[in-house]
């Protein structure tokens, strides 16, 4: 009998795949529903970036391999995007690796550091990815707390000594996903202090900074002096510029961690299409004045979304940055039944704060990625049916 590795009977199943199925029935059955549970933008990037993907593709010469570590053109690209932005300077030979998503270059960078027994700090509640990747390299998984009495920052002073020890990597991802808090430079730096004196690898991921609501970007951890002594920062244009799908994103900062990530990489996959890192080049650097509006667009979602959650009698913090909003539950329910009498009851779909771990129970996320009108249905189903 064909028999599957033991690490992956340790991984749990995909909520979003079993979602989508019992969602795709409920369709088939006739029934309208709202999907506000993915973390997808549904709105497209500036249409420039589209014409230049269209203009690259129709080059004769632009369908061969490319470099794994992206074309000059591309890293450098990055690099200006850290400087215009973030007053960051990156040497994009060694300090910038292009990745097809976040997701990938999060993955395999565990993969790459951790070996079995090393301790790989993560937030709860926290991103899956960080979980899966650590278990998937045979690593042990340790959670520290995201309270919102502390806006979901966490004390990194609380975790044991003894775990310290052990640990090898320290995860951190703001603005949040999924509370939709937002970090200060200063708790930046106290990260990459904590990081040196524990010789960790500090990771941030940053998908996120420049979703915001108040005209000015989340600021990077890579402005912290020092930062990349100790720090990779993971950044992606699929929330920034609207393009998910296109799977373009980055790891920057530690040389040591940017090219043992490359070495990784080229063993695992190939270069972005050129087309691609042509539109992502003219989509890093040329104008960028098309987000303001984009995030006006997020904001007034948002507002629609808080509105709706009032009328029904739960209050969410109002959220400073990204694509959610992180809402208590009604009295009497866990994450999941809630989600599950939405579902049913208003034909909305929301994601339990569950499955981002036990600090996210008595929550759910609510995605900001249908248009202004649709979610305003659904604030109303939900005020009118449960």
């Amino acid at each position: 009998m064909i028999q599957i590795a033991q690490r992956m009977q340790k991984l749990s199943p995909n909520f979003f795949a079993t979602l989508t199925i019992q969602i795709q029935s409920m369709q088939n059955a006739g029934l309208d529903i709202i999907r506000l549970d993915q973390g997808s933008p549904d709105l497209p990037p500036a249409p420039p970036i589209i014409a230049e993907l269209d203009r690259s593709a129709a080059s004769p010469d632009a369908h061969g391999y490319q470099p794994h570590r992206g074309t000059k053109k591309m890293r450098a690209a990055w690099a200006e995007m850290y400087r215009r932005e973030y007053s960051v300077e990156l040497d994009p030979e060694v300090e910038v690796i292009p990745l097809l998503g976040s997701k990938e270059g999060i993955f395999h960078l565990i993969t790459a550091f951790i070996d079995p027994g090393d301790v790989v700090l993560i937030p709860d509640p926290g991103y899956m990815t960080y979980t899966h990747g650590t278990i998937i390299a045979g690593g042990e998984p340790y959670y520290f707390s995201l309270r919102p009495e502390r806006n979901y920052l966490p004390d990194l002073r609380e975790i044991p000594r003894d775990v310290l020890k052990k640990a090898k990597m320290l995860w951190l991802n703001y603005p949040n996903n999924p509370t939709a808090a937002s970090a200060t430079l200063g708790f930046f730096s106290e990260a990459v202090a904590f990081a040196r004196e524990h010789n960790l690898l500090l990771c941030h991921d940053a998908a996120y900074g420049q979703v915001t609501f108040y005209g000015k970007n989340s600021p990077s951890l890579l402005q912290v002096p020092g930062a990349k002594e100790v720090a990779v920062e993971f950044n992606t244009l699929s929330k920034s510029h609207n393009m998910p799908g296109w799977r373009v994103g980055v790891a920057a900062g530690n040389a040591l961690a940017v090219n043992t990530l490359f070495h990784l990489k080229s063993t695992a996959d190939s270069g972005h299409f050129q087309p691609i890192q042509d539109a992502a080049i003219l989509a890093l650097t040329g104008d960028q004045s098309w987000l303001k509006d984009r995030n006006e667009v997020y904001r007034e979602r948002r507002d629609v979304v808080l509105h709706g959650l009032e009328k029904i009698g739960l209050k969410a913090k109002v959220p400073e940055a990204s694509i959610y909003v992180w809402s208590p539950v009604p009295k009497g329910y866990s994450s999941m039944d809630f989600v599950m009498a939405v579902l049913e009851k208003a034909q909305v779909s929301f994601t339990p704060g569950i499955i981002f771990g036990p600090g996210g129970e008595g929550y759910v996320r609510i995605s900001l990625t249908a248009p202004k009108d649709r979610m305003a249905e659904a604030m109303q189903r939900l005020a009118e049916r449960l």
